[in-house]
């Protein structure tokens, strides 16, 4: 299930995000907006429905949240933007970096789940 996060998740919808992939969540994250969409199989999936609710293709970063060790892998094929200066599938800047990781930590970060 894919989700738009616009304030602090429940963990029900942590859950839910989990549902496809259950030890990670793909997310797609707004840095503009300050928004994210999370689940599913793919990052372009959350991306298309981020564009569709509004967001500009140059603000949405893709990124990887394991809430089991609150890591963030900053990696996705979206990200790939030389036009934007990033030829790699991984966040160049480290800005951008630091956004992603901000909204992602204040939206769905800090729930312990449980992987049993």
């Amino acid at each position: 299930m894919i989700i738009i996060i616009r304030e602090r998740a429940t963990l029900e919808q942590v859950e839910q995000m989990l549902e496809t992939l259950r030890v990670y969540i793909k997310v797609v994250v707004d840095i503009e907006r300050g928004i994210l969409a999370g689940g599913g199989e793919k990052h372009a999936w959350c991306e298309a429905l981020l564009l569709e609710d509004g967001s500009r293709q140059r603000d949405i970063w893709g990124a990887n949240w394991t809430p089991f060790n609150q890591s963030i892998d900053y990696e996705s094929i979206i990200n790939i933007r030389p036009s934007q200066n990033n030829r790699s599938m991984i966040i160049q800047d480290p800005t951008i970096k630091e956004r992603v990781k901000q909204i992602t930590e204040e939206l769905i970060g800090g729930y312990q789940i449980d992987f049993r």
